[in-house]
């Protein structure tokens, strides 16, 4: 399995250069920005004409992930190719890898797409999963140990993300009646487990096989969509950090990984850890480090696409990132058809030490990602506490 298909090129691909990525969402959006101050020059194709990514770069093909045409114009105009999100077909980069170097590559993609193939990725590499069962028959379905894996959470194995396709199930017949609802699709049943935090770790791999890694996150999620990140020293004990970090490691390496890759981990009550799942891309739980660290995730994302040198990033401030849904536009609760409502950004803006990023996106709704607003300072307390009043602002919840 290779980090890079296909096409080499003569790396590494300096400023001045194009470089594309499938996908137009802020993650490209953040990327295409990145790229565009270190000089680079860059190429999106999104079916989206009003795509974030599409309306800041300086070229956008319209036209669908699978378009052979569309493809065949990026693979023209760009040295190298990433994408910003999972669900790309992973045959479009196995196309563009015949004539261009895409990291990462197709095969890292389709296992991540996979819940199945995914755990069983984890499973070879060492890393401890929830005990779980692979549901993709009715005779498998029979077969669940309720003793072990119940109560759990049916996951859909693909197209699953923030919280979508996934059910709790306490009993055989909810588990029956949650796997004929999601179409008796291929499935993963998770046992629940008695969780301490949630975290994450973002690490950057190169060609050459060498790994740099932020600080692991602390993370909050909210009907299954992060919504606060926080990295300090202080955020986790040690050794769920470094085994956190050599987890990801492992995942990375055995998949020889190039890009940037985010690994999400359960930290269980007895100080155990269970990996949940990987984004080979950058990840809304690493936006911090834009302004926390003295290297972002989006500038590692070039540098690895690139083939430039990957320096260890370092953490200079400590941070809080919180993340804004469309439903701060509809203060009343309310959503589609009422005209939204812009929250309340002078106030929020006065709150020292806030860094304001919004996506570009028309038209708010409640659930959609609207931006993230990072706070920095000199110490966590004063993080915490403007991270605070900016959460009180916005009318979200305390922080935890």
């Amino acid at each position: 399995m290779s980090g890079v298909t296909g096409h080499s090129a003569d790396l590494p691909i300096l400023p001045g250069a194009t470089l594309g990525v499938l996908g137009g969402g802020q993650l490209g959006r953040m990327f295409a920005h990145a790229a565009q101050r270190m000089g680079y020059f860059t190429a999106v194709l999104d079916p989206d004409a009003d795509s974030p990514a599409g309306r800041v770069s300086h070229h956008h093909i319209h036209t669908d992930y699978a378009d052979v045409d569309g493809l065949a114009r990026l693979a023209g105009l760009a040295d190298a190719v990433t994408t910003e999100f999972e669900n790309v077909p992973a045959p479009s980069l196995e196309h563009l890898a015949v004539a261009r170097p895409v990291s990462p590559a197709a095969s890292a993609i389709a296992i991540a797409q996979d819940r199945i193939a995914e755990k069983a990725h984890f499973t070879r590499c060492g890393v401890p999963c929830a005990p779980y069962a692979v549901i993709e028959t009715a005779e498998q379905l029979a077969a669940v140990d309720e003793q072990l894996l119940l109560p759990g959470i049916l996951k859909t194995a693909r197209l699953g993300y923030d919280g979508k396709g996934q059910q709790r199930v306490k009993t055989r017949a909810e588990l029956v009646e949650a796997w004929q609802a999601a179409g008796c699709v291929p499935c993963v049943l998770e046992k629940m487990l008695p969780l301490e935090f949630e975290c994450s770790v973002i690490l950057a791999r190169g060609r050459d096989g060498q790994i740099v890694h932020f600080p692991p996150q602390r993370n909050l999620h909210r009907d299954g969509i992060l919504a606060v990140t926080e990295v300090h020293p202080q955020n986790m004990p040690k050794t769920v950090a470094q085994g956190a970090v050599n987890s990801a490691r492992s995942i990375a390496s055995g998949l020889d990984y190039v890009g940037v890759l985010c690994v999400e981990f359960f930290a269980l009550a007895d100080g155990s850890l269970v990996v949940n799942e990987m984004a080979p891309r950058p990840h809304n739980s690493g936006h911090y480090t834009m302004e926390a660290c003295d290297v972002s995730q989006f500038e590692l994302q070039v540098r690895t696409l690139a083939g430039l040198p990957l320096t260890a990033p370092r953490q200079h401030s400590p941070a809080v990132m919180l993340n804004l849904l469309g439903d701060l536009w509809f203060p009343d609760g309310e959503g589609d058809g009422i005209k939204p409502v812009a929250p309340r950004w002078s106030e929020v803006l006065a709150v020292p030490g806030t860094h304001l990023h919004l996506y570009g996106k028309l038209a708010p709704r409640r659930g959609r990602k609207m931006g993230h607003l990072t706070l920095t300072g000199a110490t966590l307390e004063s993080v915490r506490a403007n991270a605070s009043q900016a959460a009180l602002l916005l009318g979200l919840p305390a922080l935890a």
